[in-house]
């Protein structure tokens, strides 16, 4: 019997001595944090790179019957992380492993799940073939970019919601006057099970894009004078679609102007962006690390260990990831 450390006491569990966790380059610090809490191992390994940039992994401890959880997102520079936990997975299969999950709280690829115009892939689809080929028997990422995602998968695809850490960062604030904003049409879900918890209206800007990293803002549909305005979504990159959002949502009397989004990609000049802006408060969570250069006042990181850590120890006791986001829930609803 181990006992998992969390925000307002402890609980018990069984642990089974096979888990394994294995740390790539993106989020050393993150599986360090999962490891202690749930009181698993941290597999030593090395990445290197040869002089034409040619990637090597190398295991330095077996994975022989073990459980390997390999913990990276795929950001920054996409290609590369995405090629480590291919050869992860390739590693621990070729040593024996009895089961590879992969953790990705960032999944790189995500918003081309569909043929935006002809001649185009779908990177999604190509992704999910090469995680699945390489060996992978699961994958368990935050906040999908679409849930359909899912449906590229021939194997078990968990997608955990980070709802719970926004209720509580929103809810300790005591913030009057809320209204939830969807940047656009596709994130109407999303925004209403936050408007929800905070028992809020939605409100829904009217965007297009008419090419990659660009957006124009038509309209809003709801009520946001005098309001506090909550934008909510599941990816900020460069921050023109973030910060355009909210000029609009204060040229139309806005109060105040704060920003729930799961993964900050933050590519330059995101920060200046941001900074510049009338954003009061952008909340990330830690799925792509925040680096030093790119910390400021304005942004609060929200940290996903403890959440994955009850996911990954629900997993080897075979119990239901939908009871763990529930108990997550209730969490947030009592603190």
């Amino acid at each position: 019997m181990c006992i998992l450390r969390v925000e307002g006491g402890e609980r018990e569990f069984y642990m089974y001595d096979r888990l394994k966790i294995l740390a790539l380059n993106a989020n050393k610090e993150l599986a360090q944090q999962i490891a202690d809490i749930a009181g698993a191992e941290l597999l030593p390994c090395k990445v290197t790179h040869f002089a034409d940039n040619e990637i090597l992994f190398e295991g330095q401890k077996s994975f022989r019957g073990d459980n390997v959880y390999i913990v990276q997102s795929t950001c920054n520079p996409v290609t590369d992380r995405l090629m480590e936990v291919l050869l992860a997975i390739d590693a621990c299969k070729r040593a024996s492993a009895r089961t590879i999950t992969c953790v990705m709280p960032y999944f790189g690829y995500a918003r081309q799940d569909r043929k935006a115009k002809a001649r185009q892939p779908i990177s999604a689809r190509l992704v999910a073939d090469l995680l699945t080929v390489a060996g992978a028997n699961r994958v368990v990422a935050t906040d999908l970019h679409a849930a359909q995602l899912a449906g590229f998968f021939n194997i078990p695809v968990d997608d955990m919601s980070p709802l719970p850490l926004f209720y509580k960062y929103f809810k300790d604030l005591n913030l009057e006057n809320v209204v939830c904003v969807s940047p656009d049409h596709g994130g109407v879900v999303r925004t209403s099970r936050l408007a929800d918890k905070l028992n809020a209206p939605i409100a829904i800007i009217d965007k297009r894009r008419p090419a990659p990293n660009q957006a124009e803002m038509f309209g809003i549909v709801g009520d946001v004078k005098g309001k506090t305005c909550i934008i909510v979504d599941d990816i900020v990159d460069t921050a023109g679609t973030l910060c355009l959002a909210a000029n609009k949502l204060q040229e139309l009397g806005a109060k105040e102007v704060y920003a729930a989004i799961t993964h900050g990609v933050l590519s330059d000049p995101a920060i200046q962006r941001i900074k510049d802006s009338c954003i009061k408060k952008l909340v990330i969570t830690d799925s792509i690390p925040l680096s030093e250069e790119k910390k400021c006042d304005k942004i609060d990181v929200l940290g996903l260990a403890p959440m994955y850590a009850k996911i990954i120890c629900a997993i080897e006791d075979g119990k239901s990831l939908s009871d763990v986001h529930q108990s997550l829930a209730e969490d947030a609803l009592k603190n």
